[in-house]
């Protein structure tokens, strides 16, 4: 049994009752941990919320407490039998059951991609879970603590370093448009932007032609906003409609 509740206990209690204990306080610890960190993604309105993370972290620190005394299982009988069950299993279910939590919040529309992010943090909540659950209660608060400061803070750092921003970029041609690769290629090049390789499609229907890729910035203050590449197309003959935004991923 973890120090951290041996501390708390007297040392005629039964086993059973200090079990519970360590259960009950490891769970409540591991719900507070997965509150702090979730109300990051509270704070920025995304869809998986305080509530989320702490039924994450706290189901997760759980599953590892019940699967750490495996004797007491059904009220002690065939203790034999369950005492040589492999806790570590529970910790490779825990880890496989949060990976399809976290592909259920990635979302992906056409070539933006969101939820990454909280995909990786639910990931990361039901790990320090697990780390209550199995003892390392310092090491648990601190990954919260690392965790809920990065997220909080880390876009600051992103906006501090070099970076180069991708656009997604859809462009309707009409009937009669004459425009080349090299002429559309050439004017990204004066606002500051270049086709990533791989990332050019072309759709026609009912006559028309539609070009859809990503557009990387040279860099942060080279390239032009999105409403001055929007002015930019507006002003090409030839250009019948236009769709914008930022690539994110």
């Amino acid at each position: 049994m973890p120090m951290y509740a041996d501390a708390l206990l007297p040392e005629w209690i039964s086993p059973e009752i200090a079990a519970n204990f360590h259960a009950v306080s490891a769970i409540i610890i591991a719900l507070i941990l997965g509150l702090i960190v979730g109300y990051e993604r509270s704070y920025r309105g995304r869809a998986a919320g305080m509530r989320t993370y702490g039924l994450v972290c706290m189901s997760a620190c759980a599953l590892v407490v019940v699967g750490s005394h495996p004797e007491m299982w059904f009220s002690g009988q065939n203790a034999e039998y369950y005492k040589n069950i492999d806790p570590s299993r529970i910790i490779q279910g825990i880890t496989t059951g949060i990976g399809f939590l976290g592909a259920g919040v990635i979302m992906r529309d056409g070539l933006n991609i969101s939820g990454l992010t909280t995909a990786a943090s639910i990931w990361t909540v039901a790990t320090i879970g697990v780390m209550v659950g199995i003892g390392f209660l310092p090491a648990g608060v601190a990954l919260a603590a690392i965790a809920t400061i990065f997220m909080m803070w880390g876009g600051s750092l992103e906006l501090f370093l070099p970076m180069r921003h991708a656009v997604s970029i859809s462009l309707l041609f009409d009937r009669f448009s004459a425009l080349t690769e090299v002429e559309v290629f050439s004017l990204l090049r004066t606002q500051g932007y270049g086709v990533a390789s791989g990332s050019f499609s072309v759709v026609h229907r009912d006559a028309q032609t539609e070009w859809r890729f990503v557009a990387v910035s040279h860099g942060k203050r080279k390239a032009a906003t999105l409403v001055k590449l929007g002015e930019c197309f507006r002003g090409v003959k030839g250009i019948q409609d236009f769709n914008i935004s930022h690539a994110r991923n």
